[in-house]
């Protein structure tokens, strides 16, 4: 027989992708306070030019920074590192009063992109110290909203509690003349612990009514409580040092999936998925979704998916911007 004459080879048969489902929280990723605050930046570079430079990361996410950056805006840690005659932007997570304070001394053009929800709890911290009430501050050490809220008041006027222990075993001064607050980016759970002790051991006790966290805290982690009791697997897209973020991996843990935080898709270790048939994603609110489509994407590169959504909650909060952005 020639060799005209054989069979030809059958075709090469494509490998099958191992099936996983994918459930996408809804809502994720960006809130309204870390939408307004990337806004300010970016009107800022068209209206004065680069560079704008910017106190701190204007959110925490790494991505945003980076893309920030290439647009001319230059990030640094404190305002004598703000040369002469360039604007200047505070970032969304508030400043102590100094801070303002000591640009206006210097006549720098300064930019105030805190977010809304964080002001109102600055302003409530001066309400309560002005009623002659020490503040118990639920929050974490070192945070940066935590140590703009407590530049809002004089020192000595505000106590932190971090831990369920802490509202226990706190002293006061005065019993009857306490008020506590919140950081926004808490968990619900714990912090509704901490009011509850809080609550009891000090009947007198005053703050807003249940806590400060913000609705996009809440509405991310109740989409997670939805979501997480499917899932082998959760992957929170956020930063390390993003409160919120952290909260929404510990909230999956708790519902009993293995539960990682990655700021992308680089950083999947994909020996997390062995024995994985159905995996959750969300992101923190200040991860945009370009990163969750990322995700998404390098996982169709490994696997037969199919998505599906779990929407607890529509968002459609929108905050104004200052009045020097906004056109005449």
């Amino acid at each position: 027989m020639t060799a005209s004459a054989l069979s030809p080879l059958p075709a090469a048969v494509p490998a099958t992708l191992p099936r996983l489902d994918v459930l996408v929280a809804a809502p994720r990723g960006f809130c309204a306070g870390v939408d307004r605050a990337i806004h300010i930046v970016e009107l800022a570079l068209e209206r004065f030019g680069a560079p704008v430079f910017v106190r701190h990361e204007i959110v925490h996410n790494r991505f945003v920074v980076d893309t920030l950056k290439a647009k001319g805006a230059v990030f640094v840690e404190e305002l004598d590192e703000v040369p002469e005659g360039v604007p200047v932007v505070f970032s969304a997570h508030g400043v102590p009063k100094s801070v303002p304070a000591a640009a206006e001394a210097r006549q720098m053009n300064y930019l105030d992109a805190t977010c809304p929800l964080v002001s109102k709890v600055h302003r409530q911290a001066e309400r309560l110290v002005e009623a002659g009430r020490h503040i118990l501050f639920i929050g974490h050490q070192g945070h940066p909203e935590v140590i703009g809220t407590f530049g809002q008041v004089p020192d000595g006027a505000m106590t932190l509690i971090e831990t369920l222990d802490d509202a226990r075993k706190v002293t006061v001064v005065d019993p009857d003349k306490l008020g506590f607050l919140t950081q926004t980016t808490l968990s619900v759970d714990d912090t509704a612990d901490m009011v509850t002790e809080l609550q009891r051991r000090f009947p007198s006790i005053t703050g807003p009514k249940g806590d400060d966290i913000c609705y996009a805290t809440s509405n991310r982690q109740a989409a997670v409580k939805a979501m997480a009791p499917r899932c082998d697997l959760v992957l929170v897209i956020g930063a390390t040092n993003s409160s919120n973020s952290q909260r929404l991996r510990e909230v999956a843990e708790r519902e009993g999936a293995a539960a990682h935080l990655i700021q992308r898709a680089s950083d999947i270790d994909w020996a997390w998925f062995d024995g994985v048939a159905t995996m959750g994603i969300t992101a923190g609110a200040s991860a945009p979704e370009v990163l969750v489509q990322e995700v998404l994407l390098a996982l169709s590169g490994r696997f037969d998916v199919t998505t599906e959504n779990i929407t607890t909650a529509v968002e459609q909060v929108v905050f104004k911007l200052p009045r020097a952005l906004v056109a005449d």
